[in-house]
């Protein structure tokens, strides 16, 4: 994964953990098939492309509350 890419990420979404989960789990929907939000010239690996759509906007994340089931 690139170094800046990363650092962009984090300003999005500054807590390590959370920012590895919404990664991890846009990497599995685009190796199933699911098409980039973004577009580059160059190739970018799956994990650098769920960052680029980070980073641009394209997708976000929701806490989980358990309150929120009741």
């Amino acid at each position: 994964m690139r170094e800046d890419y990363i650092k962009e990420a984090q300003k999005i979404i500054p807590d390590p953990n959370i920012l590895v989960n919404v990664v991890s789990r846009r990497v599995k929907q685009l190796k199933f098939g699911q098409k980039p939000l973004v577009e580059s010239l160059e190739r970018l690996s799956p994990e650098d492309t769920a960052l680029r759509e980070i980073i641009e906007g394209k997708i976000d994340y929701e806490l989980y509350k358990p309150e929120d089931d009741q």
